[in-house]
């Protein structure tokens, strides 16, 4: 392995580096060529800039918006359009160690542990500057004369299915000693759970909650309800093992729909409805049953998005005076609030972690994910740690 010679390379000026951690010349990364395509290919290592560090990832989770990107393109915004044959890499969720940073960084040291969060926003728009980064007015404008500093990871920039990364320090939360690789890796999971609460509220002791779908972000869903005092919390889902685990992570009563009304037995549970739904199945039934088993002046989130219009009853939500909610990613901070609860062991997110990969078996940690092979709930792709082979880097900050 090649290792960076930042005396050589000016673009690695102003950066800090560390002979503790020597940053190779070269990674490797799996790059999306056309829809389903994906090819290991050698890379050079991406320099991180003012207010960035280099992340040297330790393990990344595939989300089911990574399956949607790799076949349909969206919602990955690559040079202003589709992603493909743009050498592209695609993967969001992922946790890693600092391995340098970038000119005036000082907030985090070579060496630590962190997990991130995707979107940073262009920080100067009226959505940025109303700390709704997630719904930035510059969405993908971070390339070339159009550039606004906007970043979103595995979106539109670069992402997590490599060996390294670059991450605002904004993005950034340290990971305690205590948790394992994998289990940070499930942090943004958490944390879009987290924001959709925060956004119905974020304070719910005392009210009923009901998730409707037991997939990774519905399971943690139930966790994250539970942690903040909600109750009951309700789970809806299908398949029994995974209605089993979210009995674990907090779910007070489970509804199979197969099996009865869903939304005649919230009524008989609540009395007049739930306080709040988060709808994480995101389809035309799912949407209905939540406007119907809502109570009169309670919220629904709606942590799924079907890819085709749906029909439901508008009149229904309007008449009850039941707000509606959509999130994207996991804004306002949700991450950090998410490590807080899993580093005090609030909940235990690893429940859902099924299956891990190596880098080079990408493709079949994808087909696993995609096609729910042995039950697969969150599957994890680990990466091997790069060790250093010739000259190391001068530690300290180049000139």
């Amino acid at each position: 392995m090649n290792i960076k010679n930042t005396d050589v390379d000016s673009s690695w000026h102003g950066v800090t580096t560390s002979s503790r951690m020597p940053v190779p010349q070269s990674m490797k990364a799996w790059v999306l060529g056309d829809p389903e395509e994906l090819t290991l290919k050698t890379k050079d290592v991406p320099v991180p800039g003012r207010s960035e560090a280099l992340v040297r990832i330790d393990a990344v989770a595939i989300c089911a918006t990574d399956l949607e990107i790799l076949t349909y393109g969206t919602p990955a915004l690559i040079e202003g359009g589709a992603p493909f044959n743009k050498e592209f890499t695609p993967g969001h969720e992922y946790m890693g160690t600092i391995a340098a940073l970038g000119p005036g960084v000082d907030e985090f040291e070579i060496g630590e542990r962190v997990t991130v969060e995707i979107h940073a926003g262009c920080g100067q728009c009226k959505r940025c500057r109303m700390g709704m980064y997630t719904s930035c007015h510059n969405y993908g404008l971070n390339y070339g004369d159009t550039d606004k500093g906007h970043r979103a990871n595995g979106f539109t920039t670069n992402g997590g299915f490599a060996e390294y990364a670059v991450n605002n320090i904004n993005t950034m939360i340290r990971v305690p000693a205590t948790m394992t690789d994998e289990e940070a890796t499930l942090v943004v999971t958490a944390g879009t759970s987290m924001y959709g609460l925060t956004e119905l509220g974020g304070l719910v002791a005392g009210e009923s909650v009901v998730v409707i779908g037991p997939g990774p972000i519905g399971l943690l869903a139930v966790a994250v309800a539970k942690a903040l005092g909600a109750s009951p919390v309700i789970l809806v889902g299908t398949r029994e093992n995974r209605n089993q685990i979210g009995t674990k992570l907090g779910a007070d009563i489970v509804i199979n729909p197969k099996e009865e009304d869903v939304v005649a037995r919230i009524k008989e549970i609540t009395g007049k409805g739930a306080d709040y739904v988060v709808d994480c199945a995101g389809n035309e039934t799912t949407v209905n049953q939540a406007v119907h088993m809502t109570n009169r002046g309670g919220k629904i989130c709606l942590a799924a998005f079907p890819k085709k219009a749906v029909n439901f009853d508008l009149g229904a939500l309007a008449v009850n005076n039941i707000y509606l909610y959509g999130i994207r990613g996991e804004g306002r901070s949700a991450t950090h609030r998410a490590m807080a609860f899993m580093a005090e062991k609030r909940f235990d997110a690893s429940l859902i972690h099924t299956h891990t990969f190596p880098l080079e078996d990408l493709p079949t940690a994808l087909r696993y994910a995609r096609e729910r092979i042995d039950d697969a709930i969150k599957v994890v792709v680990s990466m091997r740690q790069p060790t250093a082979t010739t000259d190391q880097i001068t530690e300290g900050k180049s000139q």
